[in-house]
């Protein structure tokens, strides 16, 4: 069974950085444009970053831009979101995804992880 695992997340202060990683299982995902969403408590998943399958080009949203680096080593199958500066208001559950496009719509991507908790206490 695909599978994406995300890691990484925990309790930051506001400034600080935090690296997530998303490992696959399955080596059709080096084929596969990779995003990053996240969800705050009574909130809808929303978009923060993608990356294409070849890594050449990447999109953020305009509340991470400066801030967060999406990439991807297809080797090791793992995508990775650096984040910089955080802000409480980044507090979230981050999921990793990998769809058929490089898009911000959830709808285009076709598997999931569980999330990773990511606090930044002010």
């Amino acid at each position: 069974q695909v599978q994406l695992v995300e890691s990484g997340g925990g309790l930051v202060q506001a400034g600080g950085s935090l690296r997530l990683s998303c490992a696959a299982s399955a080596r059709t995902f080096r084929n596969a444009a990779m995003g990053w969403f996240r969800q705050a408590p009574g909130k809808k998943r929303k978009f923060v970053a993608a990356v294409s399958s070849t890594g050449t080009t990447t999109t953020y949203d305009d509340s991470v831009k400066g801030r967060f680096t999406i990439s991807r080593d297809n080797a090791k199958i793992t995508v990775y979101l650096q984040m910089n500066s955080l802000v409480p208001e980044d507090t979230a559950v981050y999921y990793c995804a990998a769809g058929r496009i490089m898009s911000a719509s959830p709808l285009t991507y076709d598997y999931w992880g569980q999330g990773t908790q990511v606090t930044v206490s002010s």
